[in-house]
């Protein structure tokens, strides 16, 4: 979908992790638009880490101990490393080949209190999948990721490699249909790296506390891994889709089965995926917990860019909802509610209700 976006260079390193020889690459965000298509596998390929490489502050070598409380926001500082995958050739959803694709996933962490902020905490931690909106890359939604990452989950930003910032003006949207599997070949390989012995990610993350989330086409995006039959990942245990749609293209039918719990986020003001694209998925979704989170007179990008009001909001809301539908958090349904109330700049409905005048 749109985006708008910042540019930052790319800036080269390496590394030894895992065996492994890492290159970091840095990228910003890029330009305007709307959203990407293209199919991703059903099922993840192979594993095949290629590289990774911390920020340039992740030097130290002393893992501390996880000492905060998990699903409240500002708990834990916030560490930065990116790490790039080649996933390997294949055969698209739609049964055109494939090269093989250079993924570049941006992971923010959860650091111990009083740590140099270069080394994770102890964990393990859930993992959240983030993807991003047509020509954006995750810079562009630092704020709410970071928040994130400060309640104690290890969030992976994937920047798609044919619509991210990094491509630009020549973002190809149609390749959204791919995204999916990008995101399951990501997750398949984070949770590699977390089975092997002596690595960054080493028994830090939690294989039974996924959760995913997107915005714009990266809402299309999760959207299709959470409930269409093209993408389904089996592995998410929760699901936010922020001002996202059913993306046409993407072979498969929605919701015929049960997807985990979803939350669909939309701003009433959205020209670029207006409300009724939201309203639809969460109408359609009628076997699992679903709700529906109103923005009121909220565009398209200010919710999840940026530190607003509205921002703020949605990382609470968010955050009651993975605390519930992936920590267990037996009373984040009632945080949930309560950060909702915000102050009359947005409502919160489930099971099928809608706000009025939404539907």
């Amino acid at each position: 979908m749109v985006s708008a976006a910042r540019r930052s260079g790319l800036i080269l390193a390496s590394e030894l992790i895992v065996a492994l020889v890492a290159t970091v690459v840095l990228a910003g965000c890029g330009s305007p638009p709307r959203q990407a298509a293209q199919p991703p596998a059903t099922s993840p390929a192979p594993v095949r880490p290629t590289a990774v490489a911390p920020s340039p502050a992740a030097t130290a070598t002393v893992a501390p101990r996880r000492t905060a409380a998990l699903g409240v926001a500002g708990r834990y500082g916030v560490g930065e490393r990116r790490m790039v995958f080649a996933e390997p050739a294949r055969a698209g959803v739609t049964g055109q080949h494939l090269a093989e694709r250079s993924v570049l996933t941006v992971i923010r962490y959860p650091v111990a209190p009083g740590s140099s902020g270069a080394w994770p905490a102890g964990g393990p931690f859930p993992l959240l999948m983030f993807a991003p909106g047509f020509r954006q890359c995750s810079s562009a939604y630092e704020t709410l990721l970071r928040a994130w990452a400060s309640a104690g989950y290890v969030v992976a930003s994937v920047d798609f490699p044919r619509t991210s910032c990094q491509v630009a003006s020549t973002a190809y949207e149609p390749d959204l249909v791919n995204q999916p599997a990008d995101v399951s070949y990501v997750l398949g390989s984070l949770l590699a790296l977390n089975a092997q012995p002596g690595g960054f990610l080493s028994g830090r993350l939690n294989p039974r506390q996924v959760a995913a989330a997107g915005q714009s086409d990266g809402g299309d995006t999760v959207a299709a891994l959470a409930a269409s039959t093209c993408c389904l990942d089996r592995r998410l245990k929760a699901v936010a889709v922020l001002s996202g749609a059913e993306w046409p293209p993407m072979p498969g039918a929605y919701f015929t089965g049960a997807p985990p719990p979803m939350l669909f986020v939309q701003g009433s003001a959205d020209t670029i995926n207006p409300p009724w694209t939201s309203v639809q998925m969460y109408r359609a979704d009628t076997a699992s917990p679903r709700y529906y989170l109103d923005l009121f007179g909220a565009d398209h990008m200010v919710p999840y860019t940026g530190d607003n009001p509205v921002e703020r909001l949605v990382a609470r809301v968010t955050l009651a909802f993975f605390g519930r539908y992936v920590l267990g958090h037996a009373s984040a349904l009632a945080t949930m509610a309560q950060a909702a109330d915000g102050g009359g700049i947005a409502a919160l409905d489930s099971g099928g209700r809608l706000p009025p005048g939404t539907g």
